[in-house]
């Protein structure tokens, strides 16, 4: 349960293997834009996320799945009623949705990433922008020497900062001075560990930005390389910046719901690359929900293969 969306994904599971998704099935719900001022989740999100989890369980039962792991990140963990939140999930759909910590979250997506390139990839850093927050994650083994979380999610900095379409360059610069604040203390900690040996973009906002800046289509598959390259990105916020959300849902590579936070994506991502001293990122199609499921299989399964 992400902050953008509520998505399922069905893997056939098995030691030592990867997994391989059987289906996947996922809805918009954009919950970081149902935080009232208190700073909490309001009832109409309450309903939606209650009722996109209820679906998510029902087609799991209907694929036969043997384990569930239902998880939320950022919007959930950092609602001020997040505790009666969970409580209305459970209470309504019998299922428990798990938080993971910002850490948590940086660590799993990071496992995704060296599992995906290998050790000959050597230092690793990662970059992750999700609706509701940012991670940030750097390390030479499986475990991270630096993992850390931040509120900069495109969706949580567009519902904060931008009240006009397109955004008004004023908001865009002041939104640009606060975002390097936030990132000061945390790629401090980063580049103190050393230059990457490959830096790296996950999450679908690195891979609609790569994708418009030149990068391969998704129909061709994760195989294929995919970069995105920090003048290719200074270049599209110079252009996508003018354009309405409207205009933008009309390039190819990006669609209506990721069309009016796109701006706010492109800003953290060029800041994070800019902070790090990253010229180009390869996008890595693992991320969080792969490092979940990879440390699932990491603790056994069953000998026979099953769904998960």
């Amino acid at each position: 349960m992400g902050s953008n969306t509520v998505h399922l994904v069905a893997v056939d599971a098995r030691n030592g293997g990867h997994p391989t998704p059987m289906s996947d099935w996922k809805t918009s719900l954009r919950l970081v834009e149902l935080i009232n001022d208190d700073g909490a989740i309001d009832e109409r999100g309450v309903k939606k996320l209650s009722k996109a989890v209820g679906e998510a369980a029902e087609l799991a039962g209907t694929l036969g799945c043997s384990e569930i792991m239902p998880f939320a990140t950022s919007a959930v963990r950092s609602a001020a009623n997040s505790d009666e939140v969970l409580d209305r999930v459970e209470e309504e759909t019998g299922v428990r949705l798990r938080i993971l910590s910002g850490a948590d979250e940086a660590r799993l997506t990071f496992l995704a990433v060296r599992r995906w390139y290998g050790w000959s990839a050597g230092r690793i850093t990662n970059l992750d922008i999700g609706g509701g927050s940012l991670e940030l994650s750097t390390g030479s083994d499986e475990e991270p020497d630096v993992a850390v979380s931040l509120d900069l999610g495109a969706g949580r900095l567009t519902h904060r900062w931008f009240d006009t379409d397109p955004p008004a360059r004023k908001k865009v610069n002041l939104l640009r001075d606060y975002i390097d604040a936030e990132l000061a203390d945390a790629t401090r900690q980063m580049r103190a560990f050393g230059p990457a040996g490959l830096a790296v973009g996950t999450s679908k906002t690195f891979r609609t930005l790569a994708r418009l800046t030149g990068a391969a289509p998704s129909s061709e598959g994760p195989y294929v390389k995919r970069t995105l390259t920090a003048p290719g990105l200074r270049q599209l916020i110079a252009f996508i910046t003018r354009m309405t959300a409207a205009d933008r849902a009309e390039l190819e590579g990006i669609s209506s719901d990721r069309s009016h936070q796109i701006v706010a994506g492109a800003l953290v991502a060029e800041a994070s690359m800019r902070a790090l001293g990253l010229e180009k990122l390869e996008i890595c199609p693992w991320a969080l929900r792969e490092g979940v499921i990879l440390r699932r299989i990491d603790t056994g399964l069953p000998q026979e293969r099953t769904q998960s």
